[in-house]
């Protein structure tokens, strides 16, 4: 089974080395801390102009939980029409309820004005209270893939529930399991979520 390798970055250098290192997409971040917040526009323009492989870029203004005001919302279109404009492959975002439900309407619009770009709703998807749920709003919303550890600290822990989500989803969507993934166990995640794209960080390049 051929699978597909994103790693989340950081700063450029590191966007460079997982191409260098293989892999198939990189997701570009700013603030490690915070777990990954919408880099600056020259950091975006920067990595287009040097990867030939595939780039997606983080949308959120900001840490924290995933429920977001007007102002920020706006932020958050503006920040998605600029990577269109860049030549950018596909935007990772996700916007949740105060329940923590899945807000179907916003995500929607943001998926639209995204459109024709790929869509990755990120781990804003493992804060849901009901995982199958959430994985039939996010379909409904019209994103491209769903990035999630299976509501665990890590995937490995989380594979019953990405297994799940992966029969479940069929052809509908990609489940791309992500979150502590590493060299020493990404062939036992292949083999037991069966999944076709994995997501690790540049510190655990696994390709």
């Amino acid at each position: 089974m051929i699978v597909k390798y994103e790693i989340a970055c950081f700063d450029f250098e590191s966007a460079m080395l997982a191409q260098k290192a293989g892999a198939d997409r990189v997701e570009l971040c700013s603030n490690q801390p915070e777990g990954g917040v919408t880099p600056s526009y020259g950091l975006i323009d920067l990595a287009r102009k040097n990867l030939h492989i595939d780039l997606n870029v983080i949308i959120r203004p900001r840490g924290g939980n995933f429920v977001y005001t007007d102002s920020e919302l706006n932020i958050m279109e503006n920040d998605i029409l600029v990577c269109k404009e860049l030549g950018i492959n596909g935007v990772v975002f996700g916007v949740l309820n105060e329940d923590k439900t899945i807000d179907k309407t916003v995500n929607s619009e943001l998926v639209q004005i995204a459109s024709p770009l790929a869509t990755t709703f990120h781990r804003a998807f493992d804060e849901t209270p009901d995982a199958m749920k959430a994985l039939e709003d996010v379909i409904d919303c019209g994103f491209t893939r769903i990035l999630t550890s299976g509501q665990k600290i890590s995937a490995i822990e989380g594979t019953k529930l990405i297994s799940g989500l992966i029969e479940a989803a069929g052809q509908k969507i990609i489940i791309m399991p992500g979150g502590g993934i590493r060299k020493e166990n990404i062939k036992e995640l292949i083999q037991i979520t069966k999944a076709k794209e994995y997501h690790s960080s540049s510190t655990g390049i696994i390709k």
